[in-house]
């Protein structure tokens, strides 16, 4: 999957249910029986995860908004975005362990409130420091209910833990492609680009809180002890096995960050077509191939599908470069559909082999590395690209980067097809 990635992969197993931060039992032994009285609570929960993968998303086609009235910098824009992943990063690693304490629902209302003052914040901006708080408070809502509504998915329905994984990474990126295209279509057509967007959106997850709000408590026994942050830590023998997959999903999710941050721009740059929408269309449609790659390659074998998307995806990413080079805008997008269905396959085979072959007492702080890297993988080159960008142009740049991610893509292959050549795991 693309845009903000399929967190929720890493949260079920394909062969047992579990939660980062979460004892499973505890959460088992608390399920609702499927909340029959409640049978909407479980699509709401599933609304609720894409909603807010959509509020993070809205900004994307108006970067180019804020760079041009603002003046901003390509390094500006990218910091920008980088702020949103340090703060999902914190509260993926805490509101796990909060909502076993206090429960899903007030995390879920705290999460959307805490959504909503974003927006207003994005609404009165009219400085780059309101727009870095504006993305920290999303960064810490979005990550908020993509966990706790991970934990809540298993409540209302505790045996179907990977049909709800599956379907949590349908809800992130329709929400996503949804959320991006409306962005750019009100950006476009509707007054006040800036403000339009923000203030539509505000009231879909109005809307949203209000169904929470309805919402019957689904973990209803609390887990006593105190709220702490998961150590990330990996176990010695699976250490190849990790690093096969972190490589993979670092290379991919520093693709992203550049993807929503710079590239709907540099598109814009290369095609001479400066409608907000076609830069929606070009994220969006990335979103929607690697969505639809993952929800079809459930069938594949994970390790296979991760080396297959990972070469893949370094396939893609090279050919983007003479693609943008032909200034012909469905080549353009073309190209940006090849690259999220190559992402959907790698990234959901990655932590599909991950989950597989992590012990079941060591998920918690193997899954919190896994996030570590793949979070500080989205900010830090993105920084990077942004501050080179500055320096010497985004054109100039982007082959470089694309070059070195590519590179990274195909080492992470190297190390699965290394395990499969020689049938033992090599640390």
């Amino acid at each position: 999957m693309i845009v903000v990635p399929d967190v929720s992969s890493l949260l079920f197993d394909h062969h047992q249910t579990y939660l980062i931060g979460v004892p499973m039992a505890a959460t088992m032994a608390v399920a609702v029986d499927e909340q029959t009285s409640q049978r909407w609570a479980y699509a709401l929960v599933l609304a609720a995860s894409g909603v807010a993968l959509g509020v993070s998303g809205v900004p994307a086609p108006l970067y180019g908004i804020y760079q041009k009235q603002w003046h901003l910098s390509p390094l500006t824009t990218t910091i920008v975005f980088a702020v949103y992943a340090v703060a999902a990063l914190g509260a993926v690693l805490v509101s796990g362990r909060i909502s076993d304490v206090v429960g899903r629902k007030p995390v879920l209302l705290g999460a959307f409130a805490t959504m909503v003052a974003g927006l207003l914040v994005f609404v009165l901006a009219d400085s780059v420091p309101m727009l870095l708080l504006a993305r920290a408070l999303h960064g810490v809502a979005v990550g908020s209910t993509v966990v706790a509504g991970a934990a809540a998915l298993l409540d209302l329905r505790p045996h179907r833990g990977a049909r709800s994984g599956q379907l949590s990474g349908v809800a992130f990126n329709v929400g996503m492609a949804v959320a991006i295209l409306g962005s750019a279509l009100l950006a476009q057509y509707a007054p006040h680009p800036l403000r339009t967007p923000y203030v539509v959106i505000t009231v879909v997850c109005l809307a949203i809180g209000v169904g929470v709000l309805a919402l019957r408590e689904p973990h209803s026994a609390r887990v006593a002890g105190r709220i702490r942050i998961a150590k990330p830590a990996v176990p010695p023998e699976i250490r190849a096995d990790f690093w096969f997959s972190a490589i993979g999903v670092m290379a991919a999710w520093s693709v992203l960050g550049v993807l929503l941050s710079l590239y709907p721009s540099l598109a814009t740059q290369q095609t001479g077509i400066h409608n907000l929408v076609f830069g929606g269309a070009v994220v969006a449609s990335t979103a929607l191939s690697g969505a639809t790659a993952q929800l079809f390659a459930t069938g594949v074998p994970a390790r296979r599908a991760a080396i297959l998307g990972d070469t893949g995806m370094a396939l893609a990413l090279v050919l983007t470069v003479p693609a943008l080079a032909t200034h012909n805008w469905v080549v353009v997008l073309a190209a940006g559909v090849a690259l999220g269905a190559t992402f959907g396959l790698g990234f959901g085979g990655s932590l599909r082999h991950l989950s597989d072959v992590v012990p079941q007492h060591k998920r918690g702080e193997t899954m919190s590395a896994y996030y570590l890297l793949a979070y500080s993988a989205m900010a830090l080159p993105t920084i990077a690209a942004g501050w080179a960008a500055t320096t010497w142009g985004l054109s100039t740049v982007f082959p470089w980067f694309v070059g070195v991610v590519a590179v990274a893509c195909l080492i992470a292959a190297g190390l699965g097809l290394r395990r499969d050549r020689s049938g033992v795991v090599r640390a």
